[in-house]
């Protein structure tokens, strides 16, 4: 067997091949492209039974996993945060990091990162996708806001981009370039409408997303990200790993036997952490389990951590509902049938969509 070990960039990449007594095979740095990555797979096809480790660096890592992937060719992904060989290291070269990877993985040594399926890779980007443009649509309306602040501007819309509200707003004429931006930042947001809608009709059904609806704050595109993100539940022993891979808990400071308990430690899936943000805000407000929580937390430490403290205690809900199988005990039936009946309306749509 021959492991090799891949110290992957944007543009380029290291290999380096050891057999199983440490004896370095070779070396090999490639570009990180189609062309670079096939002289890559051609050497490790040379050799036979390869393993192969690398670690996840940003997004550079995809391109060469799914290439060795389809290859039917064994790849390991590895946590850096956990990889502390490498990240600890006093001298850093590719050839040294390379060479690590490959022996933490003759040793079975390498903290392992999870890789869901492609078709969750897919849904995944779709779904971050969307994030992004609704976080920037809200960019762009709280801009607007701003500027009727300016001019003490104010409106009696329930929904100040609803039809009504655009009106009015269409009309306003505001003072030198105001009145331009305030034109532009309509437009920008009739545009990302029309994206976010395009994005929301590719829907798709899955059991696991009707039993998250089931908290109050989550509505479809939450629970898809947290389904999606998440991937399988049975991959966390328990629901503190699951907290802790979100980067929900507290990082804890200990000396001379004295221990505190300071701020989350963001170290973990930021998606999951927004999302479950987004809907504590909800939940805080009008789920009666929650809100006395909600209260107690922010006497004593203010808003900002209620919510923190009510994501962390959804996302420990949200592992046992998924695990089990099982409702939320806090679940308003009601509610979470008008939930559903817009996501498959939603889904019917798209499906008509597409046959025209």
């Amino acid at each position: 067997m021959v492991s090799v070990g891949v110290d992957i960039h944007k543009r380029s990449g290291f290999a380096v091949f050891k057999d199983d007594d440490g004896r370095v095979l070779g070396s090999f740095r490639f570009i990180n492209n189609g062309c670079g990555i096939a002289e890559l797979v051609q050497k490790l096809q040379v050799f036979g039974d390869v393993r192969v480790a690398m670690e996840s660096s940003g997004n550079y890592w995809v391109r060469l996993y799914e290439a060795l992937e389809g290859k039917g060719i064994s790849v390991v992904l590895s946590n850096p945060l956990k990889t502390r060989a490498i990240a600890e290291a006093k001298i850093k070269t590719d050839r040294l990091d390379a060479s690590t990877l490959a022996d933490l993985l003759r040793a079975d040594l390498v903290a392992e990162s999870y890789v869901p399926s492609r078709q969750v890779r897919d849904r995944r980007a779709l779904l971050r996708y969307r994030s992004c443009l609704v976080r920037t649509r809200s960019m762009v309306k709280n801009r607007v806001h701003a500027l009727l602040d300016k001019y003490e501007l104010s409106h009696g819309f329930t929904d100040l981009f609803g039809a009504r509200g655009r009106r009015w707003l269409e009309g306003l004429e505001l003072p030198g370039n105001d009145g331009l931006i305030l034109k532009m930042a309509l437009a920008e947001i009739e545009k990302l409408d029309e994206l976010v809608e395009g994005v929301s009709n590719v829907i798709v059904k899955d059991p696991r997303v009707e039993l998250l609806m089931g908290f109050k704050g989550i509505d479809y595109y939450i629970a898809m990200i947290l389904v999606n993100e998440i991937g399988d539940i049975n991959r966390f022993n328990s629901a503190r790993k699951l907290v802790g891979w979100a980067g929900l808990c507290p990082s804890l400071h200990q000396s001379g036997g004295k221990c505190r308990m300071g701020r989350i430690t963001k170290q973990g899936n930021r998606w999951v952490r927004w999302a479950l943000t987004q809907a504590a805000h909800q939940a805080a407000r009008y789920d009666p389990k929650l809100k006395g929580f909600f209260e107690r937390v922010a006497g004593r430490g203010g808003t900002q951590k209620a919510v923190v403290a009510v994501a962390r205690k959804m996302l420990v809900s949200i592992y046992y509902v998924l695990k089990r199988g099982e409702v939320y005990h806090g679940e308003d039936l009601e509610l979470k049938g008008r939930k559903v009946n817009r996501l498959y309306g939603r889904v019917s749509r798209g499906l008509h969509a597409g046959r025209g």
